[in-house]
């Protein structure tokens, strides 16, 4: 099986409860602040490793208490963390995140040590890359860095992930050297912004590949995910669950992709039916790492209705 890299960020997530999110200029009460490990990069790291992959991590943490907790659960993960570096000059990045009663979150970032990671940092990440590895990349580090990490994956045959979250703020050569971009609806909607290509989230995943190179999926929510199959809309509905909290879902879905086709690359219809299973059981428990299943739960999680196989409409 082929090894799982991902260059990102690492965070510790600040968790509020609350009734619910709030508007513009209004204030509201939560629930005392927990504190859990995150980061779009951890999470996704965490969630290949548990889908079974073997996982090597770049990023980097503050020397402090909140750094420390995640390099344990990076390693409690068995992921290959010995690229991410303790940086003495900034703290551990921090996602400030409020969630309501329907499991629905807003997120702030404060990037800290993530903006310390550097092109050397990423080289030396990626040394041990071969030909049929994959990469999976978010945009909670800098944009240089993402396009420096996915050239040179490309360089050396790697398959290459783009969680393009949060969303950017212009293309600039960012997709020229990934295979398969992973984005939500609003995030597609951005995309299809910037591509001067107006259309619901289901046109574009057939619409935007011609245009912007890399193949789609886009995950939607309760509505579940799609991609393009030859030309057709291709859905995976979501599983029916009761969500608890929605942080870190479209994080476990990315890690379980990308296990799934480090260990069967061009199966993709296969891989995101798997994602969609575990990020149905994220959904039920509470936090972001911490919620992300072991591939050993998937069997005994039911959900109701049972998920169905994939449909592609004519």
């Amino acid at each position: 099986m082929s090894t799982v890299f991902v260059v990102g960020s690492l965070n510790i997530d600040q968790n509020i409860r609350v009734h619910s999110l709030p508007r513009a200029g209004e204030t509201v009460r939560g629930s005392d602040a927990t504190y859990s490990p995150g980061g779009k990069g951890g999470n996704q790291a965490v969630a290949a490793a548990r889908a079974g992959a073997a996982v090597r991590f770049t990023g980097a943490v503050g020397d402090d208490a909140h750094g420390r907790r995640i390099l344990e659960v990076l390693s409690g993960a068995n992921i290959d963390a010995r690229h991410v570096r303790i940086v003495g000059t900034a703290a551990t990045g921090t996602a400030l995140i409020a969630i309501d009663d329907q499991g629905e979150n807003q997120i702030i970032v404060s990037p800290g040590a993530n903006s310390c990671l550097t092109a050397v940092d990423v080289e030396g990440g990626l040394a041990a890359m071969q030909v049929g590895d994959v990469l999976i990349l978010q945009l909670e580090i800098s944009t240089a860095l993402v396009r420096q990490a996915a050239r040179t994956a490309k360089s050396r045959g790697a398959f290459v992930i783009l969680n393009a979250a949060p969303a950017p703020r212009q293309l600039d050569g960012l997709l020229d050297d990934v295979d398969l971009l992973v984005v939500n609806e609003q995030e597609i909607q951005v995309l299809a912004g910037l591509a001067g290509m107006p259309g619901s989230h289901r046109e574009l995943v057939r619409t935007l590949p011609p245009v912007l190179g890399p193949d789609i999926v886009c995950t939607a929510g309760a509505e579940g995910s799609f991609t393009a199959l030859d030309g057709n809309l291709a859905h995976v509905p979501a599983a029916n669950v009761a969500a608890k909290d929605t942080t870190g879902a479209g994080d476990t879905f990315v890690g379980y992709l990308a296990s799934s086709l480090a260990g069967s690359p061009g199966e993709l219809p296969a891989a995101m039916i798997h994602a969609t299973r575990a990020s149905a059981l994220a959904v039920t428990r509470l936090g972001a790492m911490e919620s992300i299943p072991w591939r050993r739960e998937l069997p005994a999680f039911a959900p109701s209705p049972a998920l169905p196989s994939l449909v592609v409409p004519n």
